[in-house]
């Protein structure tokens, strides 16, 4: 199966994971008599005060000492009383956490997110990690789970997709006993590092998983289904499943006028234009482009005005307008270089030179692509390098090499055939039964068609399962 993870053989588990302490025994560890016993012990020594000193006029030394051994718990009002003597909050008391270290946190993650969409990935890791260990030392889970999302994206744009895993699955592990709309945004970073992985049916499993819990359970989350919805969209094009990505697409553009963010708004302009694109409907993508464009300027995120400048190279090169297609995709490609986001420039570099190889520049392609080839790691981006091979099989050909150019269509079928790529599948299926037609070899050819068309004869709706649960509202009302 897709979705089955090389280290363990299971759906969606790696190894290299730290069992996460339910939030309610981190609270009780941290409100334990040892445990206050013990700050209250450090805190007086801090101040060089007595036991009697702290404990008058209400308490006596005896009481302190027996407190200070964690023999027994104070009442609400000895701990007021001795974090007053000793100059603390009693919150700071009683859990171990400075006053108002949440919300410094929360801030903190707010700075590391600007980090991650303006600056380099290892800058917003470094922040991200500093705020993952005060929020383990202060036990604040929701803070902590935030931290490694961050990790995890930081990770995503890094191309280092096994890392990405376990971070979004440590934060899955901490949000165990929150509502799933606070799980959300990890539950998409692992369906989408799994879509890049090639795992595309186990990326649309966790989502369509997702999307029925809510649905079906009345957690009608706007934020959380649209970040749901607009995750489904890539994966499902690119197993064919054209349908359901045009559905979820209806679904996530009625979902807009209820969601307050507007990089979450943003992001779905901006995936959605890949469907109005395979209608046919090219101005309608060209204007959701623009709208998400708008979004990401206003925000500052350039690794997604990086994906927007992309998919209007897209745009352009269906349309045959190949210079300015070349134009966008050499935008896309700087910026994402700059932003180190080494998976996402091999994806913009195939583009790219399919771009240059019908403009005429063989050479320059067969350059970018082989280079990309030397660059990606086992397990990361195989849609991407079947798509490299597939466009190198196309210039040998061009180029009158044969056994060169079926020796990548063999390599680029093997790629894909990882991943249930549909349509890329029946294409490359095509393109080796040609070539070996052309070459008088009849029954090789013939086996090549028969296998892309069984590829292209697998309907979404029967390779998925049954489609996801609509919401039990009208989301536009």
């Amino acid at each position: 199966m897709a979705g089955t993870s090389s280290a363990t053989g299971e759906p969606g588990r790696t190894t290299g994971e730290a069992p996460v302490r339910p939030r309610r025994e981190q609270a009780q560890e941290q409100d334990a008599p040892a445990a206050i016993g013990s700050r209250v012990k450090r805190l007086r020594k801090e101040r060089e005060l007595t036991q009697r000193q702290l404990a008058e006029p209400a308490y006596t030394a005896a009481y302190v000492s027996t407190l200070e051994a964690g023999k027994v718990r104070p009442s609400e009002a000895a701990l007021r009383h001795i974090a007053e003597r000793l100059g603390v909050a009693h919150e700071e008391l009683a859990t171990g956490r400075p006053t108002h270290i949440a919300t410094a946190l929360r801030m903190e993650l707010a700075d590391a997110q600007r980090l991650l969409a303006v600056e380099d990935a290892a800058d917003a890791r470094a922040a991200y990690e500093q705020i993952l260990g005060r929020a383990e030392r202060y036990g604040l889970t929701q803070e902590r789970a935030a931290a490694l999302v961050g990790l995890g994206e930081c990770a995503l744009e890094a191309g280092e997709l096994t890392d990405a895993l376990d971070r979004f699955r440590a934060a899955e592990h901490a949000l165990a006993g929150e509502p799933l709309p606070a799980r959300a945004r990890a539950v998409r970073g692992r369906s989408v590092a799994h879509y890049l992985a090639g795992e595309l049916r186990y990326s649309c499993y966790l989502l369509e998983s997702a999307i029925d819990e809510l649905n079906t359970s009345g957690l009608h989350d706007p934020g959380a289904l649209l970040q749901l919805y607009t995750a489904s969209i890539a994966p499902y094009m690119d197993m064919g499943a054209h349908a359901r990505a045009a559905q979820a697409a209806e679904l996530a553009l009625a979902l807009v006028p209820q969601v307050s963010d507007p990089a979450l708004v943003a992001t779905m302009h901006r995936t959605v234009a890949r469907t109005l694109i395979a209608e046919g409907r090219a101005d309608a993508a060209q204007t959701s482009l623009a709208r998400a464009t708008e979004l990401y300027q206003q925000l500052q995120i350039r690794t997604e005005l990086a994906h927007c400048h992309w998919m209007r190279g897209y745009v352009c090169a269906q349309h045959d307008d190949l210079v300015r297609a070349e134009t966008e995709l050499r935008t896309a490609h700087s910026m994402l270089v700059s932003k180190r986001a080494a998976l996402y420039v091999s994806q913009v570099e195939v583009e790219l030179a399919d771009v240059l190889r019908r403009r005429g520049k063989s050479t320059e392609a067969a350059e970018l692509l082989e280079s990309l080839l030397a660059g990606l790691k086992p397990g990361r981006g195989a849609v991407h390098a079947g798509g490299a091979h597939r466009l190198l099989g196309l210039i040998a050909e061009e180029a009158g090499d044969a056994e060169a150019a079926e020796l990548h269509y063999a390599t680029a079928l093997s790629l894909l055939e990882q991943t249930g790529a549909a349509g890329d599948l029946a294409d490359i299926c095509r393109l080796l039964g040609d070539l070996l037609r052309g070459e008088g070899r009849t029954e090789a050819a013939l086996n090549a068609y028969r296998t892309g068309l069984g590829h292209r004869a697998e309907p979404g709706t029967t390779t998925l399962g049954p489609a996801p649960a609509r919401p039990p509202f009208a989301p536009w009302a």
